[in-house]
């Protein structure tokens, strides 16, 4: 589905923030070592949610979101599974959760340039979601590595 206004927007990354909630909630169940990591995630993808949501309400005018139109924006492109197989491995949950944390960058990012010449307050607030994602996947490639040690 291609996302055309800011709305959608804002809502496709609501729904991103709310699936990987779901995706680390599933982790925490499943894999508990690690649980204050997936728990710090998820207290920040909450956070996302307000404040992506804030900054749109601050921001947007009628006249804005009637013309303000983002392309080549295809949700398929940003879609992960959070679904866990009864016998998955540890090592393969990190490799996810580190495509999780790539996708939604890589949306935050996109969506961040799309916006960058109208509105900037958007475009800045998905820059700084995007960097944060950065981090996460740092911090998952060292569990990662960690648990090949292990």
């Amino acid at each position: 589905m291609k996302l055309n206004t800011t709305s959608a927007i804002i809502s496709f990354a609501k729904e991103l923030e709310e699936n990987s909630i779901k995706y680390y909630e599933n982790l925490i169940q499943k894999f508990p070592q690690d649980k204050e990591t997936f728990l710090a995630f998820i207290k920040e993808n909450k956070k996302n949610i307000i404040s992506i949501q804030r900054v749109y309400y601050e921001v947007i005018t009628d006249a804005i979101e009637g013309c303000f139109s983002f392309e080549g924006l295809d949700t398929g492109n940003y879609k992960f599974k959070t679904e866990l197989t009864e016998n998955i491995r540890y090592l393969n949950v990190l490799k996810m959760a580190i495509k999780v944390e790539e996708k939604v960058q890589k949306f935050y990012l996109d969506a961040a340039k799309e916006s960058k010449s109208l509105m900037a307050d958007i475009s800045r607030a998905f820059e700084r979601i995007a960097k944060k994602r950065d981090k996460r996947k740092i911090q998952l490639e060292s569990l990662y590595n960690k648990s090949m040690v292990n």
